[in-house]
């Protein structure tokens, strides 16, 4: 089983469902989703897997993914975790998390 619930220190995210049970059998491919609304064009999108009783563990940013059968695809308002070849090691709680970078302006005035 699959659980994705979203999390985020940024404006909006969310899953499309809510907190949602995913059951697949092995072998099968599982695609999680995730919406987020910004005005910021500088933002890093984030996928962490937790199992019961353990500290969530990153696995990965946008794109860049160690396993091979974790893929990940992005619009501006939606990021997917795409598990291909889904195995029982991959019962978890997943998270998708955005961080966007607000930028700030410094004013000094001289004499």
């Amino acid at each position: 089983m699959i659980n994705c619930v979203s999390g985020g220190f940024a404006d909006r995210i969310g899953s499309s469902e809510g907190v949602t049970k995913i059951i697949r059998e092995e072998g099968e491919s599982v695609t999680l989703s995730c919406t987020y609304e910004t005005n910021s064009n500088d933002i890093w999108l984030y996928w962490y897997r937790q199992y019961p009783n353990r500290e969530p563990e990153y696995i990965l940013y946008k794109g860049n993914i160690a396993d091979k059968r974790f893929r990940s695809t992005t619009s501006q308002s939606s990021t997917e975790l795409i598990i291909e070849k889904a195995a029982l090691s991959d019962s978890a709680l997943y998270y998708c998390a955005l961080r966007v970078a607000h930028s700030s302006l410094s004013v000094i005035l001289y004499r």
